[in-house]
Parts: structure tokens; C-alpha cells; sequence
């Protein structure tokens, strides 16, 4: 992430009563800034709890709710087995009623690599067979915790400014237990393939509105572009498709336990026509009502 000054605020998350955040994912993904920010909104941040204290520090909280009404908890392969640790933190907070939120931060290889470079960091894992082999090992070791992630959040291109918002973002949105989270990116194919989604469109097939002149320097938000894309007939029979894909695919993720499910959406530069059928799915989505949808349109946050 690049660095860029932030305002602090008392952002309080619409979440209602009391909220624990479990702050996990890669090293060098960006786990310090994002706890630096759950402070800066008010939660009482623990850095590294060891497994053995779980269960006390789940009681010390259920105890005192207005004292811990707002808990972020930081654990990461530094507890020596990070899905066992995640594993007693779930189950200790939920023998108490608490269901915790869990963030899961990562980034590219070449991201991780440049910041462990830069900082001159040791990666906790390196075994002298150099960090791509210790971010692959960690990357294995973690893929079960990243699956239990109601957030996952990429942040190999983001400013301090676009994490906070993408913290604050999920932390605004209220749901169910029972219900999946789910979040619709808008991409382009030249930036890169998000690394948090879960299903990947690719709507280049449609008319590129970047071609028309008086178009180019808008983007898929702006009604001239939404009307150019949507109006497309390949574009009505896609929305169909899709309509009638979640409508079958997000019960049957539901029934398997998945509690998150990011789309993502792309075209070539992620400014037109995946803004524009990103905020149309989304819609459609909440038509549905399968539960909360966020949207990020990821190269518009670029510019």
C-alpha cells in the first residue's frame, strides 16, 4: 500500500452492539494498517493473542460488552498454526454468543515481495529458501482460513485513504448470520484479475463505449454510459443469464457454509462497461435479497 496521510475519525460500524473483528491474512499484507485503522475508529486492538489465552480474553469480552464493544483481535501464522488459532478464537467467541467478523488482508507475490524488500522485514516463515517460497508456503498454510473470511481484501494497489474504506465499508453493513456477503468489483483485464474474487465475468464482448468520442471521458456511473451499455440487446440477455445464475448459485453456496462470495466484473480499462453492469448486477442482486452487496469499482478508485 502507499502511504497517504489519513483523517481520523469516530466512524462507528452500523453493526449494532457488539462487534469482534478477527484481522488475518498474509504477511506484508497489510495486517498493521489495518489494525492501526480499527483503532483509529475505536476498537481495542490484541495484537498475536497465543491460542492458550483465546477462551480467557473470549470471557474477559462477553463479560464486559460496554467496556469491549468494539474488539479487533490480529492473528496470523506468528501463533504457529493460524487456522487452529482461528479455529479456538471462533470457537471460544461463539460459545459466547459473539460472531466475530473476519478480515482476511492479502496481496500479489510481487506486491509482498517488493514490501519485504523494502522494509527489510524477515518473513516468519523463511527458511533460507527466500521470501516467494516462504509467501507460497504461507499462502498454503492459510487457504482454509481465507475461506472462512467474510471480507477479503486485496490490497496490493491500495492507499491508506482506500483501505480505510474498504474497512469501513464491510464494517457498515449489517446481515444475518445465515446470510452470505456479497461484494461485486468492477475491474479491468489490463490491471489484473482480483486476486479476492470468487467468480470472474468478462464483459468485453460487449460495444465499448470508450470509442465513442463524447463518451471516453465519462465513466459506467454516468447515465449517457449506463444507457449505452445496458441498452445493448447482448447486454439484456446477459443480465438474464446472470440473474438466473445467482439466483441458483448463491442458495446452493449458502447451503455449503459460504459465507462471502465476491464477483468480479471486467473489461478492458474497468471504467465503462464493468462499472456500468456491475452497479445493474448489484441492484439485481438486492432485488434477490440473498443478503448484503457491496460494490467496488476497483479502477475508478485509481483515478
Amino acid at each position: 500500500m502507499s502511504a497517504e496521510p489519513i483523517t481520523t475519525g469516530s466512524e462507528e460500524p452500523a453493526t449494532g452492539g457488539q462487534h469482534v473483528a478477527i484481522i488475518t491474512g498474509l504477511s506484508g499484507g497489510g495486517k498493521t494498517a489495518a489494525s492501526k485503522l480499527f483503532e483509529d475508529i475505536g476498537y481495542t486492538v490484541v495484537d498475536n493473542v497465543p491460542s492458550e489465552l483465546l477462551r480467557e480474553l473470549a470471557e474477559l469480552v462477553a463479560n464486559d460488552p460496554e467496556r469491549y464493544r468494539r474488539v479487533a483481535l490480529v492473528l496470523d501464522v506468528r501463533s504457529g498454526d493460524a487456522p487452529m488459532a482461528l479455529g479456538a478464537a471462533l470457537g471460544a467467541l461463539h460459545g459466547r454468543d459473539i460472531r466475530p467478523q473476519i478480515f482476511f488482508l492479502e496481496a500479489s507475490d510481487q506486491a509482498l515481495i517488493r514490501r519485504f524488500s523494502e522494509t527489510r522485514h524477515r518473513h516468519p516463515l523463511e527458511t533460507g529458501r527466500g521470501v516467494a517460497h516462504a509467501i507460497e508456503q504461507e499462502r498454503r498454510q492459510l487457504e482454509d482460513v481465507r475461506g472462512m473470511a467474510q471480507v477479503i481484501i486485496d490490497t496490493s494497489d491500495l492507499s491508506q485513504r482506500q483501505l480505510r474504506e474498504r474497512i469501513t465499508g464491510a464494517l457498515e453493513t449489517a446481515h444475518e448470520p445465515d446470510q452470505v456477503t456479497l461484494q461485486v468489483i468492477s475491474f479491468g483485464f489490463k490491471h489484473g484479475v482480483p486476486l479476492e474474487a470468487d467468480l470472474v465475468f468478462d464483459v468485453r464482448f460487449m460495444e465499448n463505449p470508450f470509442y465513442v468520442p463524447e463518451l471516453r471521458s465519462l465513466d459506467g456511473r454516468d447515465e449517457p454510459v449506463r444507457e449505452f451499455v445496458l441498452q445493448q440487446p447482448v447486454t439484456e440477455r446477459f443480465l438474464g443469464f446472470l440473474h438466473d445464475f445467482f439466483e441458483f448459485a448463491i442458495p446452493a453456496y449458502q447451503g455449503e457454509g459460504k459465507s462471502r462470495v465476491t464477483i468480479a466484473i471486467g473489461c478492458t480499462g474497468g471504467v465503462h462497461r464493468s462499472v456500468a453492469i456491475s452497479d445493474a448486477v448489484a441492484e439485481d442482486l438486492r432485488r434477490q435479497g440473498h443478503g448484503p452487496v457491496r460494490v467496488w469499482h476497483r479502477e475508478l478508485e485509481r483515478t
